[in-house]
């Protein structure tokens, strides 16, 4: 049975949506393709009449999970509150790709490199657009900050065992960004 370009489309859709989940809550070394299919419901099978390797699979589903990784208009005070949140702690296969793959990503392609370069430089922009009026030659340094910040403490409050430890990380740092950007 012959599948329509609609139908390819929404597939390679579920399946990128369904490796950037498993790639965000164990790791890439952790995920087969056989498992990435299956949470995506289409068989095995299928795999490569969207993707060469996994390794090309990782690359797109990482630039897939980047794309669609931003804040809206909330504003910048609103993202900082939802990102340093317990909520975003504790469900590392909807969070920020960032904090979830970036210590990993050493091991992986170029392409996968790329794809990461590509979400920080994107992500760094947007938050220098959102930032409160600082002036102009600052801006990019508060945003580089204000994110290394932000994703380190997610990595950081996610490592440890004391739940404690885990908020204050998470509460410090957003008071800190607090202080500096505003």
């Amino acid at each position: 049975m012959k599948v329509s370009r609609e139908q390819m489309a929404e597939n390679r859709r579920r399946i990128l949506e369904a490796a950037g989940a498993l790639f965000k809550d164990k790791g890439f070394e952790a995920v087969s393709v056989a498992e990435v299919m299956k949470a995506a419901g289409l068989t095995h099978g299928g795999f490569y009449g969207h993707f060469r390797s996994k390794d090309d699979l990782v690359a797109q589903a990482l630039a897939h999970a980047l794309a669609a990784d931003s804040f809206d208009e909330g504003g910048f005070g609103d993202f900082v509150r939802a990102y340093l949140a317990p909520r975003h702690r504790d469900n590392p296969d909807k969070g920020c790709p960032t904090a979830g793959l970036a210590a990993a990503i050493r091991h992986q392609t170029p392409a996968a490199k790329t794809a990461m370069t590509e979400g920080l430089r994107t992500q760094i922009a947007r938050i220098e657009q959102a930032l409160p009026a600082l002036p102009a030659t600052e801006k990019r340094s508060a945003a580089i900050g204000s994110w290394a910040a932000m994703v380190g403490a997610v990595i950081l409050a996610r490592a440890v065992d004391d739940p404690q430890l885990s908020d204050e990380v998470l509460e410090q740092t957003r008071a800190w960004i607090d202080t500096c950007v505003r």
